[in-house]
């Protein structure tokens, strides 16, 4: 549920009086051209940057008072400068390092004196669940798992990362630029990708230029340069370039500085349970599990 939603920032607003509401299992596409505030939008229903105003719940936990209660249940996929893939690891790297850090972070004090091949018998399982539900064939890539990152292709990429973001079991992902520089084809797979994922009961949330169709389309519009954006649940899709813009540039580049303020703000504004969950394991959880780097 959202109603109202707003974020302001030093060039003015970066999205405002957004409402719409989705069940579990949605797949609900932020449409819109570059600089409307698609990921800003993204970053702040995962969690991940405080609005200024209105208010969203997220799996039975209100924004912007549990931020880091909605980290806990919501992952991010592809997100330039925020959640990015290291082209210089290769895709077995990526898989092994979020696994090891999923097992740190979110499981139990039990489960670190398992045996050790117990638990890397868990690790392999889910690595493979995530690959699976992610759609990405490791035998069909040109090395296999030892294909480096920068020899992917866009599609195999966004797959990957999907599966990064799915191994936390989360009930909530996001993924920005879904279709940019994708062909039409590999657009019709990247979406039937997320349907499957939402099908699965995970929420997906997906930037796009061009929504589909059966998708739950909330379309940023308005000139780049205004001061106050609004959101259109009924709009016809945009027509948008495949690139994006310096708006949109400008909006990653400061995508992880709002972030970390945006987490210093929540330990003032929340009661002392939220300030100490934030204290404790938020700052190492995020960190590490969603910029995957120890």
């Amino acid at each position: 549920m959202v109603e109202g939603l707003g974020l302001k920032g030093p060039r003015g607003w970066a999205f405002r009086d957004v409402s719409f509401r989705a069940g579990a299992g949605s797949l609900v596409a932020l449409e819109g051209p570059s600089g409307t505030g698609r990921t800003c939008l993204l970053l702040a229903l995962t969690g991940r940057m405080k609005t200024g105003e209105g208010r969203a719940e997220v799996g039975g936990l209100p924004l912007p008072r549990r931020m880091a209660a909605v980290r806990r249940i919501a992952s991010l996929g592809q997100v330039p400068g925020v959640s990015e893939l290291d082209p210089s690891l290769t895709v077995a790297e990526h898989l092994r390092e979020r696994a090891l850090l999923q097992r740190r972070f979110d499981g139990s004090v039990r489960a670190l004196f398992r045996r050790p091949g117990t638990r890397a018998a868990e690790t392999r399982a889910r690595i493979d669940e995530a690959l699976e539900a992610a759609g990405l064939d490791l035998s069909a890539l040109p090395k296999a798992e030892r294909t480096s990152v920068r020899d992917l292709e866009r599609l195999e990429a966004l797959r990957l990362t999907l599966a990064l973001a799915l191994m936390g079991r989360p009930r909530l992902v996001g993924v920005d630029d879904t279709d940019l520089k994708l062909s039409d084809a590999d657009r019709a797979e990247a979406w039937a990708l997320l349907r499957t994922v939402a099908a699965s009961g995970t929420t997906v949330l997906a930037v796009c230029s061009e929504a589909p169709a059966d998708a739950l389309r909330i379309t940023t519009v308005g000139p780049a340069d205004t001061a106050a954006h609004t959101v259109d649940t009924a709009a016809p899709a945009a027509d948008a370039a495949s690139a994006p813009d310096a708006e949109d540039a400008a909006d990653a580049a400061e995508a992880a500085e709002a972030a970390e303020a945006a987490e210093a703000a929540e330990a003032n504004d929340a009661d002392a349970e939220d300030a100490e969950d934030d204290i404790t394991e938020e700052g190492a959880d995020d960190a590490l599990a969603e910029t995957g780097r120890s």
